[in-house]
């Protein structure tokens, strides 16, 4: 799945030891005061919503409690990004800053590469709150313990100074206590017997930090109305190692029409897996098929999901060993996608795509490019081809930019083979391409500090140097089809190499020089920021905003 996080690649590759955290703020004053209406201007409100009419009484009293577990998982994240939220918040006297500081989770502007924007904070620490801030890599890799690599525990010292391992149900044992009891008493509640199971078995998980049991239980939610991701998932925060997952939840209400039209294509991906673009060992694994594409409505979005820029798809479990065994859920948040799509991404369209190609820029080709990124993650190469590590492992504080280039340009080519096929009809394939061209520009402006922006930039400049587009004096942008084709497939083989072969200095090199903006595309960029066009959304959300009482 695909969150955000603005590190600087500089920092990562240079830096032996963790920055400093803060010097003490002067809280409520800000490098940027005369600017805090322009910085509130990145982002365009959004009010979350759903109609729950089809709801039962128990499903909308199990939604309330929902809303309370996803709260709880928010005030963790707070705690791994930056720590003391409220003493951060009661000290900020402007309403701008106070909402930009609540959007960013902190002092930092995740969509400009962390800078500060409240005097007295230094750069955001590369391992955030996950590890001492005086740690250094050295003293971390001479640390010998099992689960210092674990997603689930934070690295701490100890009475004597020196670095332990502390599992995260114990680091944040009264919070997890109170999310585990409000899933048990909401499990209660539902009459999806998969949904229930689900509910109780991540309980457990919040408890014990084994994840497994209950990733395969939520496999196996297909029918109900209401879905629920909740834990510690993602690892885009960790930016000095990329192995600590941070907290969040997200709250859907499925969209039955639309996940009808999309169930047809979860029986292809075995299959599509046969035909990727490489040698057999590299697609020797066989993703598991038992995985199913679905629609919602997101109504609520907490921790790390919701920091800065917003996730519009998921895919998960992460668990490579659920992965092989079961494959993985996509859930396409239509809502959300449907309000970047008219908020920024048609907006950036009739400025920088040729005027000729604009009829082309479409939702459902937005809404099936994305879709299909997601179901790019589950495929491809999870375990090197050596048998010694997963990728993940190997490519380490690496691997985000290149797993997020991988589901982008596999996603293309999936959409690619499944028009071939004549299985997918929905769009057009130039829709397809052509509305993939305008995601560079919206996607790229969240930063290419984080894991997205440098995979845009990735694939921009590898499609620049074969040809795949033109720019005219006008400065309007156009793609040559066949050539954007041909390109896709070359770097979808290039990827899914370097991710077998646990390539990690090759793959270090490739980003740092290619996961770059160029200046003839920052003043591309500038122009969309020019026009007010916002780079992403912050949302209205609760269970008011849906009429729960």
């Amino acid at each position: 799945m695909k969150r955000l996080n603005m590190y600087l690649l500089t920092a990562i590759c240079c830096c032996t030891f963790l920055l400093p955290f803060y010097e003490q703020p002067v809280i409520g004053q800000t490098t940027q005061a005369k600017a805090m209406p322009e910085l509130m201007s990145k982002y365009a409100e959004v009010t979350l919503t759903s109609d729950i009419s089809h709801l039962s009484a128990n499903e909308k009293e199990m939604l309330k409690l929902l809303f309370k577990a996803g709260k709880i998982m928010d005030d963790i994240f707070w705690k791994q990004n930056f720590g003391d939220k409220s003493g951060l918040l009661a000290g900020i006297k402007d309403e701008n800053l106070r909402k930009f500081a609540e959007i960013n989770y902190g002092p930092w502007d995740q969509l400009d590469g962390q800078k500060p924007f409240i005097d007295g904070y230094s750069m955001m620490p590369l391992g955030a709150q996950f590890y001492p801030q005086d740690m250094t890599k050295e003293e971390f890799e001479s640390f010998d313990d099992p689960n210092k690599t674990s997603l689930y525990t934070l690295i701490v010292r100890n009475k004597k100074g020196k670095l332990t391992s502390k599992w995260y149900h114990e680091a944040y044992a009264t919070q997890i206590k109170k999310a585990a009891t409000l899933l048990e008493k909401a499990s209660e509640l539902a009459a999806d017997q998969a949904f229930a199971n689900y509910l109780k078995l991540r309980a457990t998980a919040l408890r014990t930090d084994d994840y497994y049991a209950s990733d395969l239980a939520w496999m196996d939610v297909k029918d109900n109305n209401i879905d629920f991701v909740i834990g510690p998932i993602e690892n885009y925060v960790d930016a000095l190692n990329g192995y600590k997952a941070s907290h969040e939840s997200f709250i859907l209400i499925k969209d039955r029409a639309w996940s009808k039209r999309l169930s047809h294509y979860a029986q292809f991906l075995p299959q599509l897996q046969t035909q990727l673009p490489v040698d057999e060992i590299y697609k020797k694994e066989v993703p598991g098929s038992d995985a199913d594409l679905n629609a919602y409505d997101v109504v609520f979005y907490g921790g790390d999901c919701n920091m800065a820029g917003k996730t519009i798809a998921i895919n998960l479990p992460n668990d490579e060993k659920v992965q092989l065994e079961k494959g993985t859920r996509k859930l396409q948040l239509k809502n959300a996608m449907k309000a970047k799509f008219d908020k920024i991404l048609v907006p950036i369209s009739d400025e920088l795509i040729a005027p000729e190609l604009r009829k082309y820029i479409s939702f459902d080709a937005f809404f099936s490019n994305t879709m299909f990124h997601e179901v790019a993650h589950g495929m491809g190469i999870k375990n090197t081809i050596d048998g010694t590590s997963t990728v993940r492992k190997a490519l380490r504080e690496q691997y985000s930019a290149l797993e997020e280039a991988k589901a982008d340009i596999l996603g293309l080519y999936l959409v690619t083979r499944l028009h071939e096929m004549g299985e997918y009809k929905d769009t057009e394939l130039m829709q397809n391409y052509v509305t993939f061209m305008a995601g560079f520009f919206r996607s790229v402006r969240f930063g290419v500090s984080s894991a997205h922006g440098k995979a845009n930039m990735m694939t921009f400049n590898f499609f620049y140097e074969e040809g795949a587009f033109t720019r005219d004096i006008n400065g309007h942008y156009a793609i040559n089809l066949e050539k954007m084709m041909e390109a896709s497939k070359k770097l979808t083989g290039l990827i899914l190499t370097s991710q077998g072969k646990g390539d990690y200095e090759g793959v270090k090199t490739w980003i740092a020089t290619e996961g770059v903006v160029k200046p003839q595309l920052q003043a591309d960029l500038d122009r969309i920021t020019n026009l007010g066009v916002p780079v992403d959304i912050y949302f209205k959300m609760g269970p008011d905003v849906l009429g729960l009482k």
